[in-house]
């Protein structure tokens, strides 16, 4: 018993020894790990020295969610701008200085101020926040060398996201020329497929005689690295090495093919429609006035102290949409305009006599001008819609650019309907440029497979409907060479036309035909017709424009991007603006008609109730002549003994005669107080002697008051 609990002592003993040892060697491990992670920036931790080294993470980090959800998550719900109580215990003045630093970084860097509106700045400031107070900007090195290549690593794995979507869908291979500000002749390459653009490089051909064989061999290898098998369709412009490029292509791969670019044929249009007579002048008129507004800042204040800030001049995608969207926005503020050039402060300046500023207002306030912007804009409305959905990224244009054409030259027929001359030159030079041209066989198949469009066509037009079912027969013999999937597939496309079968006769699939987009409706209704939903998912995925190879390096292509971003993000419970609706144009209101439009709106009823008395526009056209001064004659003028004499407006007013010299003065009152101070200057003269009377006859001749 004695040996016994000896031993046990013993063992209490060796335990308390043990337990020391262990706690000692726990500190000096801890203090290792101190030192550790000073060296190393690691941040974990250690429970005992024979545990193996982990990283663990707080229950804070396992539930918080990432910046990126974070960011995305507060678009989504369109939060509004936030308030102090956002920003936990923080005090105002606490988050003054951190703007105030935010600014001091921007303007000392020289950094666009956009830069607080970009999406990846709020995930910075949302990763700093989230990692705390102790962190360490990367250094110099970092971000030149180890950083990059993970960006690099990042867009490697992009791509392969893209590259799966290139299988599915397949892809239109998009190139484009442009010269850089080192005078570079460089040619872009772009994959566009339903997942998105991909970027895929730049040639360099400055040195180089930029024909179609050189063009073809670049097409080529771009081809080559994504896959014969996922490419579509080739687009680019319309020159003539293109299409020769295009041509040897579809020779050397034979299911593919080339199509020009939609955005670049619509903009021709509406280039040549720009220099009919009658709109040349108009947009001539239009830009000595916009000029003349924005090279004068008073001017400029004025008028958007008068229409809230608004510009006047809308940039558009290219040179020529620019020109007919600025006319819409002048039509839209034409009352601001006519404001402008009447209001008192305008009358005070100085600007306003010179011959600028007589012409800019003799532009605004001509009736037949505006008359002119409205023709313009019954031209180019309907195209201008149709731009948007071949240069829009938010849906495949391919099925829909067909039926949009049709609709805008139906528009345009009807809109011109009372101007047989010019409907007749605007309508010629659509059938020369996209008629013989655009109507491509690829065109009518994937308005063949869209469900919103090509059943109303069956009905409505049954010619139009064999000619699209004919197209589409020519794209399945070329692009599927197997003879026995050609039957199957044909088979397939005759219960689709007709409505039969297992998958076409289902009453969501009839329902759904103008909710869901085409896409989205053979990807739900096509399954068992599995050989004609991958064909057809393959031609109506497809865009119709090379326009991002030229917006991918410009500023409206930063802009444009963040907006179509915004659309992807907010999905369906979002308010999207699908531009494959055309809606009509309303020209049977007062915003429209000119002989409603009165002077201030408030006077509708006018002053006997009627709106007769109402003061008009046309009436402040006529009072003033500017239409008579936009035919050549600076002010208006009238012949003695005048019918309408009794109609001229009261008060003093001058008029000028044919003969410059000749001042004729047609007010009693004015013409009296002139001839007593012609008058009083000639006793002077008397009184000063004859040495002047050379230089004062000299002057007479120059100018001579009539008072007859």
């Amino acid at each position: 018993m004695e040996l016994d609990a000896g031993g046990e002592d013993e063992d209490d003993d060796e335990e308390e020894q043990a337990a020391v040892t262990s706690k000692a060697a726990a500190t000096s491990s801890k203090a290792s790990n101190a030192l550790g992670k000073r060296k190393a920036g690691a941040t974990s931790s250690f429970v005992s020295a024979s545990e193996p080294k982990r990283q663990s993470k707080s229950i804070a980090d396992e539930i918080r969610k990432t910046p990126e959800e974070v960011v995305a998550e507060r678009h989504r719900s369109k939060s509004v701008q936030r308030t102090m109580k956002d920003y936990g215990t923080k005090s105002k003045e606490q988050k003054d200085v951190v703007d105030g630093h935010v600014a001091d970084f921007l303007y000392e860097n020289c950094l666009p101020f956009n830069i607080v509106n970009s999406r990846s700045w709020e995930i910075l400031l949302e990763s700093i926040g989230q990692y705390g107070s102790d962190y360490v900007t990367p250094s110099y090195h970092d971000v030149r060398i180890p950083l990059l290549e993970k960006a690099k690593v990042k867009t490697d794995t992009l791509k392969e996201k893209h590259e799966k979507a290139w299988e599915e869908y397949g892809c239109s291979l998009m190139s484009d020329g442009w010269t850089d500000m080192s005078v570079r002749h460089l040619i872009n390459f772009l994959v566009n497929s339903p997942e998105g653009t991909f970027f895929l490089g730049t040639a360099n051909v400055s040195a180089e005689s930029v024909d179609a064989n050189l063009v073809a061999k670049l097409l080529g290898e771009q081809i080559e690295a994504i896959g014969p098998k996922n490419v579509v369709q080739v687009v680019s412009d319309n020159g003539s090495n293109y299409k020769a490029a295009g041509r040897i292509l579809m020779e050397r791969y034979p299911t593919m093919y080339w199509t020009p670019c939609a955005a670049h044929c619509l903009d021709l249009m509406l280039e040549d429609i720009g220099k009919i007579k009658e709109f040349s002048d108009c947009i001539a008129k239009a830009k000595r006035t916009t000029r003349f507004i924005y090279a004068h800042t008073q001017i400029l204040d004025l008028m958007r102290s008068l229409n809230g800030k608004k510009d006047l001049v809308r940039p558009g995608a290219t040179r020529f949409a620019t020109s007919f969207l600025t006319l819409t926005s002048m039509w839209s503020q034409r009352q601001t305009l006519k404001a402008l050039f009447v209001s008192a402060d305008s009358y005070a300046s100085k600007l306003k006599i010179t011959e600028a500023g007589k012409a800019a207002e003799r532009t605004v306030m001509s009736m037949p001008f505006w008359q002119s912007v409205e023709n313009c804009m019954r031209a180019s409305q309907p195209l201008l819609k149709a731009l948007r959905i071949v240069d829009g990224d938010e849906s495949p244009a391919m099925p829909g650019i067909w039926a949009a054409m049709d609709v805008a030259k139906l528009h345009i027929n009807e809109a011109l309907s009372q101007r047989e001359g010019l409907r007749s030159q605007v309508l010629a030079i659509i059938e020369r440029r996209w008629d013989n041209q655009m109507e491509q066989k690829l065109h009518g198949a994937a308005l063949f497979l869209n469900p919103r469009k090509f059943f109303a066509i069956q009905e409505t037009n049954k010619r139009l409907a064999t000619q699209l079912r004919s197209m589409f027969n020519d794209v399945l013999w070329k692009m599927v060479p197997d003879d026995d999937l050609q039957s199957k597939i044909s088979n397939l496309a005759d219960d689709c036309e007709r409505t039969e079968g297992v998958c076409f006769t289902k009453k969501m699939a009839i329902k759904d035909r103008e909710k869901k987009s085409p896409l989205l409706w053979w990807g739900a209704y096509g399954g068992l017709a599995y050989e004609l939903q991958c064909l057809a998912k393959r031609i109506i995925s497809l865009c119709a424009s090379s326009s991002g190879c030229e917006r991918n390096w410009s500023v409206f292509a930063h802009q444009m991007e963040n907006r179509f971003q915004k659309l992807r993000e907010e999905g369906s419970k979002g308010k999207r603006a699908n531009a494959l609706i055309l809606e009509e144009f309303q020209w049977d209101n007062e915003w429209v008609d000119i002989n409603a439009e009165l002077v201030h709106q408030n006077e509708a009823q006018g002053l006997d109730g009627d709106g007769s008395n109402a003061l008009r526009w046309s009436q402040v056209d006529v009072a003033l002549g500017a239409t008579e001064g936009l035919q050549g004659r600076n002010f208006p003028r009238r012949a003695r003994g005048d019918a309408s004499e009794t109609s001229r407006p009261t008060g003093p007013y001058i008029t000028y005669g044919r003969r410059v010299p000749n001042l004729i003065v047609n007010d009693p009152e004015l013409r009296a107080e002139l001839e007593e101070e012609v008058e009083d200057s000639d006793m002077e003269n008397d009184d000063d002697g004859n040495d002047d009377s050379t230089q004062r006859n000299d002057k007479d001749q120059d100018f001579e008051v009539d008072f007859d």
